[in-house]
């Protein structure tokens, strides 16, 4: 079983740029990994509002009995969330890689047009060697 279970990339609008499954047993279809997107979107901003403590960023672990959900959000208001096992450790860590990895081969593309799916074979093949790296270390543990 995979320690990651997919990788979602949102807008600052909400909307889904980004999403990639790695080998979690309930596939989702397109409709659903956009629904779930926008879903986490809304529950994040409602969050930052409703927190009692000023300056709250929002929602950055969620804990169920069958996965985690991990997020980031980078200064622009993409962002990162990726899905795992429960328990997984460092993926706060994992998530800045991704952040850098976007920074670096989405961001610094001239082709490509902020806020539209990403479609970058470099952030694609850079991106699987990191979780493939990541993997590895978990198993090694």
């Amino acid at each position: 079983m995979a320690a990651i279970y997919s990788l979602f990339i949102i807008n600052k609008s909400g909307g889904l740029i980004f999403y990639k499954d790695y080998g979690s047993a309930g596939r989702m279809d397109t409709n659903d990994s956009l629904r779930l997107a926008s879903l986490w979107h809304s529950m994040h901003a409602i969050s930052q509002q409703l927190s009692p403590t000023t300056g709250c960023a929002g929602i950055e672990l969620l804990q169920a009995h069958t996965f985690d959900l991990h997020c980031f959000q980078s200064l622009t208001g993409t962002k990162f969330f990726v899905v795992c096992e429960p328990g997984t450790l460092h993926m706060e860590a994992l998530l800045k890689v991704i952040y850098e990895l976007y920074t670096d081969y989405v961001l610094k593309n001239p082709f490509y047009e902020m806020e539209m799916p990403i479609r970058c074979e470099l952030f694609d093949l850079n991106l699987s060697q990191v979780i493939q790296k990541d993997r590895v270390a978990l198993l090694g543990r």
